[in-house]
């Protein structure tokens, strides 16, 4: 675990290769249980058969929204255990982001205590004022932990912080390593670069990394908090053998193979049912229904109640149809 005051070096170091943001797997009349055992062998999966250098905990795509404290507590110790088992230096990303100031406190305080390496926190998803209530957020936070955080920002929160509020944030809360950028806003990004070249920007427009911003140092080597396990197999790494020519900076190269092995057309063949409801489609949001079917699809657990919890809708038939053909497209499953 990364302590505040060594968060900047540590994280330079550390934050690199590929982290698998892990989804819950419900149980249960509406998905009121989790089931254990299909979570454990997710967090084997990812770091034993896929080899990942490191873990998201308890995010978007595990819908921390819909989880109890006790069930996000359980389910980051549960990573812990399970991936230090099998890889003791396996990098632990913990999401502690809540309503309540007071939640995410306890929610980091647990983190700190069960050897988390960094703790990320998703701009408030209620009540913000601002940059500024971010920043005073962040602070009531850091006053209180000693463990390297992370921003997170996402416009499934209802507020984006521009590159002048995440960079104030980063000038006065030292423990504020890197920030997993999700609102596919490019030029802010490379903004925050200009403004706090000592944060590790991971940029979730993936196009930026074929501009060459990986050797310009405006973002870094890391894919931190995807589901790349949903994008290959065991037997047929695409995801990773892509990674690796772009952190190698192969840039044309990566770009032909994913344009040879169907990467590229796998985008658009699969649709955006992962992040974009129909009846609600100028937001964003993590469909966790979305990726436990593609999760399904591939062979792996994802509970009796495959869906997501209240306040999410069902996954429509639509979008089974269309994540299924295209991993036939893909060659990842036979047809």
């Amino acid at each position: 675990m990364a302590r505040a005051k060594e968060a900047r070096d540590w994280a330079h170091g550390a934050i690199r290769g590929i982290g698998d943001s892990l989804y819950t797997p419900f149980s249960g009349d509406a998905g009121d249980d989790i089931d254990w055992d299909a979570y454990r062998t997710l967090v084997r999966y990812c770091v034993g058969d896929m080899g990942r250098q490191m873990l998201w905990c308890v995010s978007g795509l595990a819908e921390f929204w819909a989880l109890t404290v006790d069930e996000r507590k359980r389910l980051l110790e549960v990573a812990v255990t399970e991936a230090r088992a099998i890889n003791p230096d396996v990098v632990i990303q913990a999401c502690t982001s809540a309503t309540a100031a007071k939640d995410c406190l306890e929610l980091t305080r647990h983190a700190q205590d069960v050897g988390a390496d960094i703790v990320y926190i998703q701009t408030p998803v209620m009540e913000t004022h601002g940059g500024e209530g971010v920043l005073n957020f962040f602070r009531y936070i850091a006053d209180r932990t000693d463990i390297a955080l992370g921003m997170f920002n996402s416009p499934s929160s209802g507020y984006v912080l521009t590159a002048e509020e995440s960079a104030r944030i980063a000038e006065e809360i030292p423990a504020v390593c890197a920030t997993k950028e999700g609102a596919f806003r490019p030029a802010n990004s490379r903004r925050l670069h200009e403004l706090a070249p000592e944060l590790l920007i991971w940029e979730c427009d993936t196009t930026v990394y074929r501009a060459g911003w990986l050797r310009d140092g405006i973002v870094c080597s890391a894919q931190s908090g995807t589901a790349g396990y949903l994008f290959e197999t065991p037997q047929r790494r695409l995801f990773t053998e892509y990674w690796n020519l772009v952190w190698e900076g192969k840039l044309i190269e990566a770009m032909d193979y994913a344009r040879t092995t169907g990467m590229d057309r796998f985008e658009l063949d699969r649709g955006n049912w992962y992040t974009c409801y129909p009846g609600r489609p100028e937001y964003f949001t993590h469909w966790g229904g979305a990726f436990k079917y593609a999760a399904s699809v591939l062979g792996l657990p994802v509970g009796s109640h495959p869906e997501s919890r209240p306040p999410q809708a069902v996954l429509p038939e639509a979008a089974k149809v269309q994540i299924r053909e295209a991993y036939e497209r893909l060659g990842l499953i036979d047809g």
